[in-house]
C-alpha cells in the first residue's frame, strides 16, 4: 500500500493532461486524446489497487472493491468469512473525467481522484466493506461534445435512450452512434447509494469560512436552442432600414435574458452562437444560439423561460425574422436524499448544507431513484468552468477525509471492527 501514489502525486499526474500551454485552462473533450488517456490512467490506478474495472457500451467506467479483494492487500489478514461472502447492496462513489472548453482543472478529476485516496485511506485505517464499493468515472458529463449535459450517467439509468443519444452529432457533424457502438448498460445494477464529492462552483464555503459542505438540492435547468431565421445581404449596400438581421434578434434577446435573470433572481446565459454565413460584410442568414437557464424552483424556471422567448418572438416580429426555441434538454429539481444528507453532515461534524445551481451526475442518480449525497470541497476563487477554478490543497486533503469517513459509515457494519482489531494487535 505504501508505493501508491497519494492524493498529491496523482493530482500532479493529471495537471498537464489536456492543459492549453496558451490559456491554462484544459480541454478534455470526450473521446478525444486528453480525455482517453484520462481514462487510461483511470484504469491503471484501478490496477494497482487491486480493483476490478467495469466499462458499460456508453463509455462509463467502475473500479469495484469487493470484500474478496481485501485478501490480496499486504500487511492485511484475511477477511472474516461474512465479509468474504457479503454481496449487500453496492455503494457508488466518484465522479467525471471530460471538461467543458478551456475549462477549470477540478471540476470532475477532483471527485475521481479524492475517491481513489478515500479507498486508500480507509484500507490504511483498516476497513473492510461488508459490500461492494465502486469508483465510477462517468463520460460526458459536461456535454461538451454531444451537447447533452450527464449524457453518459443519463444512459446508464435509461433516463435517455440510446436510440434517441446515437443520432447526436459534435460540432464536426460526428455521430455519437459513430464513436460508441451503445447497448444496454447494467453497470448500476444493485447499486443502492452514490456519493459524488466536487469542487464547490460558487462562493459558498468562502463566505462560511468552511472546506467542505454537503449539498442539499440542485436547482432546475435547462438548455434551449434559438434558431433566428434572417435574410443574407450586402453589408455596405443594403440600407439599415431594408434589412432582415436575425442578429439584431439575437443580440435583443441575450440582452432580455441578462435583464430577465436578474430582475427575478436566477440564471440565464447565452454562451453558445453559430452565425452563417459568418462574413464580416455579410448581413447574417441565420443565427443560431444556446440559452442555459437555471432557477430556483420548476415553476420559477417555466416563468424565466418563458419570457425570454416572449420577448425574443416580439422582437423577431419588429425586425421581420423568426425565432424557433426548442428544449434541448431539461431536468427539474432534484432534492437529494434527506436522510443521507443529514446523515452525512453529521457525521463529518456538522458541515454547512447549501444547494446548488449546477448539475451533476448525482442529480441523474437521484431522480432514478438511488439515494444519493454531494460533497462539495471549498473554491477560494468561486470560480468554475474556467481556467480560474482553483482549490488549495489543505482543502483537498479534508475533502478526502471527510468523503473516506462517510463512505466507511456506509460500507461497513461489525466486519470494520473485527478487522480492525486483528490488524492492530
Amino acid at each position: 500500500m505504501t508505493d501508491l501514489p497519494d492524493f498529491e502525486q496523482m493530482w500532479r499526474e493529471l495537471t498537464p493532461i489536456g492543459r492549453s500551454a496558451s490559456s491554462g485552462g484544459y480541454n478534455r473533450l470526450p473521446w478525444h486524446a486528453a480525455e482517453l488517456e484520462l481514462r487510461a490512467w483511470f484504469r491503471e490506478a484501478a490496477t494497482a489497487r487491486g480493483l476490478e474495472v467495469e466499462e458499460d457500451p456508453f463509455g462509463n467506467l467502475v473500479a469495484w472493491w469487493t470484500p474478496e479483494v481485501v485478501a490480496t492487500l499486504p500487511g492485511l489478514p484475511d477477511p472474516p468469512d461474512q465479509a468474504r461472502s457479503a454481496r449487500g447492496p453496492a455503494v457508488l462513489t466518484g465522479s467525471h473525467l471530460d471538461s467543458v472548453l478551456d475549462g477549470g482543472a477540478y471540476d470532475g478529476p477532483l471527485g475521481v481522484v479524492s475517491s481513489f485516496a478515500a479507498l486508500d485511506l480507509m484500507r490504511s485505517r483498516g476497513v473492510v466493506p461488508d459490500r461492494r464499493l465502486g469508483v465510477a468515472a462517468f463520460v460526458e458529463e459536461e456535454g461538451s461534445r454531444f451537447g447533452r449535459a450527464c449524457l453518459g450517467s443519463r444512459l446508464a439509468v435509461g433516463a435517455t435512450k440510446w436510440a434517441d443519444a446515437a443520432e447526436l452529432t459534435d460540432r464536426e457533424g460526428i455521430r455519437l452512434g459513430d464513436v460508441i457502438e451503445g447497448g444496454e448498460s447494467r453497470m448500476l445494477d444493485g447499486v443502492a447509494t452514490y456519493v459524488e464529492l466536487h469542487v464547490e462552483q460558487g462562493r459558498g464555503l468562502v463566505d462560511l469560512d468552511a472546506p467542505v459542505g454537503v449539498h442539499d438540492a440542485i436547482w432546475p435547468h435547462g438548455r434551449y436552442r434559438y434558431d433566428i431565421a434572417g435574410r443574407a445581404d450586402h453589408a455596405g449596400t443594403t440600407r439599415m432600414e431594408d434589412r432582415i438581421d436575425p442578429m439584431l434578434t439575437y443580440a435583443m434577446t441575450a440582452l432580455a435574458a441578462n435583464k430577465q435573470a436578474r430582475v427575478q433572481g436566477q440564471r440565464a446565459t447565452f454562451g453558445r452562437i453559430d452565425v452563417r454565413p459568418n462574413g464580416t460584410n455579410a448581413v447574417p442568414s441565420h443565427v443560431t444560439a444556446w440559452l442555459d437557464a437555471r432557477a430556483e424552483s420548476d415553476a420559477a424556471l417555466t416563468a424565466l423561460v418563458g419570457e425570454i422567448e416572449r420577448q425574443a418572438t416580439e422582437r423577431a416580429d419588429r425586425d421581420g425574422t423568426t425565432v424557433t426555441v426548442t428544449a434541448e434538454s431539461v431536468s427539474g429539481e432534484v432534492t437529494f436524499d434527506v436522510d443521507l444528507r443529514d446523515e452525512l453532515s453529521g457525521r463529518l461534524g456538522g458541515v454547512p448544507i447549501l444547494p446548488t445551481q449546477a448539475g451533476h451526475d448525482a442529480g441523474v442518480l437521484q431522480d432514478a431513484g438511488i439515494p444519493t449525497a454531494m460533497l462539495f470541497v471549498r473554491n477560494p476563487s468561486g470560480v468554475s468552468h474556467s481556467p480560474y477554478e482553483s482549490a488549495e490543497m489543505a482543502d483537498c486533503l479534508a475533502g478526502v477525509t471527510a468523503l473516506a469517513d462517510a463512505l466507511t459509515g456506509l460500507v461497513t457494519a461489525q466486519v470494520t471492527a473485527q478487522v480492525t482489531a486483528q490488524v492492530t494487535e
